[in-house]
């Protein structure tokens, strides 16, 4: 999966929109960050505890947590080397949070 494709997914859920700051892009939903992306290769993705847990064991190669994110509720996802479904799954979960919220 690269940027371009990431961008589908993210565009295909109702009420997403996209964001370019310092040519690294953002995708909202009604202001509520879904995902943001860290560099050419890598996203961090919104997400409960909970669900981040479940990813990180389930798609080791696809997700992490570096430490600036341990006490956030995010997960960044490996565009490039990981699995896109997962990385969908993990948008998804992210709008649905998202849009649980408001």
């Amino acid at each position: 999966m690269n940027i371009a494709e990431f961008e589908r997914v993210t565009s295909a859920l109702d009420g997403v929109s996209t964001r370019n700051r310092g040519g690294l892009l953002s995708w909202r939903y009604h202001g509520r960050l879904v995902a943001r992306q860290l560099d050419e290769t890598r996203v961090v993705v919104r997400a409960s505890f909970d669900t981040r847990d479940v990813f990180l064991r389930q798609f080791p190669d696809t997700f992490s947590v570096p430490p600036r994110f341990a006490k956030h509720m995010m997960v960044v996802a490996d565009l490039q080397n990981g699995d896109p479904d997962a990385i969908e799954d993990a948008v998804v979960a992210a709008w649905t949070l998202q849009t649980a919220t408001g």
